[in-house]
């Protein structure tokens, strides 16, 4: 009497013919790349944006934001910090550095394509092998 495992175990010990191809990337197409880039930004700035909202609201739970208020009172002549630390503050600061990131990885992606799509003249481009199995 066979079981499914054991005709399981029969496919997997057969062995196939692998057809193995080679091929060679000579060109990225610049707008796939911009596009796949401001994606990857996008991703990123999220990222950014709720790790600042997380971080600030575990300092704040914490209570080092009023400890380090008490301390620059202490410091200066009753002038506060949290003018300077509050969420919206922090939350607009996020909120620019995750544009700026947006648009330096995009950029930095279109230029690494043209980077790229110029060395393949010179290299012949690169050789990726697959496998079907």
């Amino acid at each position: 009497m066979s079981t499914v495992a054991d005709k399981l175990a029969k496919k997997s010990t057969s062995k196939t013919n692998a057809k193995q191809v080679r091929l060679r990337l000579v060109y990225i197409d610049f707008w796939s790349a911009v596009k796949l880039s401001f994606l990857a930004a996008v991703a990123i700035a999220i990222v950014t944006v709720v790790s600042f909202f997380l971080v600030y609201l575990i300092i704040d739970t914490t209570g080092l934001i009023g400890k380090i208020d008490e301390f620059f009172q202490g410091i200066t002549d009753g002038a506060s910090i949290r003018a300077f630390l509050g969420l919206p503050q922090v939350m607009a600061f996020a909120a620019i550095v995750a544009i700026l990131n947006l648009i330096v990885v995009t950029v930095m992606g279109a230029v690494i394509a043209g980077i790229y799509n110029l060395a393949v003249k010179v290299t012949g481009g690169l050789l990726v092998g697959f496998t079907s199995n």
